[in-house]
Order: structure tokens, then sequence, then C-alpha cells
């Protein structure tokens, strides 16, 4: 049975403001990111900006920094010149930054380098990454995206974090939205606001943080907008496994050479951790609703089935504390 996250997620105006690094994959110029940092600032929060230079999607975890400074042909959208310095600052607001590494690389450079800058001592409360131009639905692509990638080394960090992933995945310039509530920037920016306000209702991040330590979310955003009756998806509890897909190849006949489908594979699906009742992310972000699903990096099975492969293993491997 689905559970709408509408009665859970009272969206108040009282909402305490909060520390936001946001960051994304597809680069600091991007319509979404652009939208996003307009719209967080508009309720009030602290919001910094650190982007990748260029487009870096399906980077993942991949952690490169730069050893040069920005090469041809520049920075994403013509946004930065060849051979500007491998990081700077827009010349026209403070709080937005470029930086020519992958996301996961960016989101550290903006935890240790650019936030102790922008917020002094005040740490950061929540790391947002996107929302990204194409939705990561399942555990595949959670490994894929640099835009989940992101998140997850923020949480690594101890900051909480949240991944959104929106539906409408056209690469846009910040500089081509029609600033109308219609554009898909816009209603992509709305929803991560909600589930920022909602996250942030009632709670005084000087005492608890605004999600566990070790635990992050990752939202997946249904196309909406222009060309769709999707203008406005509710919040849905959902997990990661069912309905999920990773790759399979075959041999193309034509052209005799390799090509990638999607299967839905029993493995991808195991649900060993998730709320079995909830339901999977890729069919729930496929209809109009926002898929919310909540990630640990504690990537270590349960106790319960680790215990038992030990225990089948104990003749060949040490393990003093089994009995």
């Amino acid at each position: 049975m689905f559970k709408s996250l509408a009665l859970l997620f009272t969206l108040l105006s009282s909402a305490a403001a909060v520390n936001v690094l946001l960051t994304n994959d597809d680069s600091w110029a991007s319509a979404n990111i652009r939208a996003t940092y307009t719209a967080l600032k508009a309720e009030g929060h602290n919001v910094l900006l650190v982007g990748p230079a260029v487009q870096q999607s399906g980077k993942g975890g991949t952690f490169v920094l730069p050893t040069t400074d920005i090469t041809a042909p520049g920075g994403e959208f013509g946004t930065i010149p060849v051979g500007a310095p491998f990081f700077g600052q827009d010349s026209q607001n403070p709080d937005l930054f470029y930086f020519n590494g992958t996301p996961a690389a960016t989101v550290v450079f903006g935890i240790d380098i650019v936030a102790p800058m922008h917020f002094g001592s005040s740490p950061i409360d929540l790391v947002v990454s996107g929302p990204n131009e194409g939705q990561n639905n399942g555990p595949f692509l959670y490994t894929l995206s640099g835009t989940i990638g992101a998140a997850y080394t923020a949480v690594e960090r101890g900051i909480p974090a949240i991944a959104f992933s929106a539906g409408n995945s056209t690469h846009r310039s910040f500089t081509t939205n029609t600033n109308k509530k219609s554009d898909p920037a816009n209603l992509a920016a709305k929803v991560v606001a909600d589930l920022v306000r909602a996250l942030s209702d009632k709670v005084n991040v000087t005492q608890e943080l605004l999600l566990p330590l070790g635990v992050g979310l990752t939202v997946n955003i249904p196309t909406f907008g222009p060309g769709s009756n999707c203008t406005a998806p509710p919040f849905t509890f959902t997990r990661m496994t069912g309905g999920a897909v990773v790759n399979q190849v075959t041999i193309d006949p034509a052209s005799g050479f390799p090509v990638s489908h999607d299967l839905e594979a029993v493995g991808i699906n195991a649900n060993i951790n998730g709320i079995r009742n909830d339901p999977g992310e890729t069919l729930t972000s496929a209809g109009c609703k926002t898929a919310v699903s909540v990630f640990s990096i504690d990537y270590d099975a349960p106790a319960h089935i680790a215990r038992h492969i030990q225990k089948r293993l104990r003749r060949h491997i040490r393990a003093d504390h089994l009995p």
C-alpha cells in the first residue's frame, strides 16, 4: 500500500533555516541547480553552491582532484574561460562556486575548503545534490550516479545529505530558465525546497542532525511539466529494490557489437534491508509520484545473514568471537 507523505510532511512556513551545501554532477551552470539555489534561498536558508565546472554525469563516487586549470573547451555552457583557475567564484553572486573535479571530489572540496570561508565556524547542516537531469532509480544507478555519489560521500563525512534526481533529462543552461512556475527546473526546485522544509521542520540543528549518522535520502522525481499531466507529484516512501533494473549485454545482429539492455534481475531486487511494504522507487517514480528512499552507507550485510555465513566458513577463516 502506497504511503503518501502528504500527512507526514506538513510543510510549515516556520521550518528552521539551515546551512545548505548545494552540489550536483551536471555542472554549476545547469538550470536545475540554479533554480534550486533560488528556491532554497527564498525559503530563508543559507545556501552555498559548489558544483563541477563541467558535466560530470555517471562518475558515481569516483574521487578525482584537478591537476590543471580549466582546459579547452572551458566551463559548461561557456561559463568559465579556458585557463581560468581550477576553482572560482561567480563574479556577480558570492554564493556560487565551481570546482574542476568529479562530484565526490567537488563536494569534499566544498566541505573542507569553501564552506569554512562561507559559513565560518557554523557547520553544514545539509548537503543537497541535484536535481539530476534524469532519474537514478535502484541500487545499480546508486553506484553509478554522480549525483548520488556526492550525497553518499557527504554522508560518509558525517553530514546529512539528500540526492535529488528529476525525470526531465534535458541538459540545460540556467540561462534557458523561462522563470515560469511551469518550467521543469523550477518544478524540480520546488520539490527540493518542500522536502528540505519538511526535514528541517521543528529541528534545532544546533542540537541534533537532520538525519541519523550514516544515513541519507535519495529522491526520484517523475517527469513533469510541459507535455505532462504531472505538475505536483506527491512524496511517497519507497525502497531502492522492487522493479529495479541492471544492465544485460547482447550482441546486436546488425552491427555485431555488444549492446546493453535493462534487466529486472533477482539479485538487484533482493529485499534485504528495505521496508518490505514500501513500493520500489523505480515503479513509483514512473508515475506521478516522487519516490523518497532512505539509504545507509553501512554496506555490511545484516548481522543475522553475516553470522550464518561466518559459521559456515569458521573452519577455514579465523574468527575468535564465534562460539
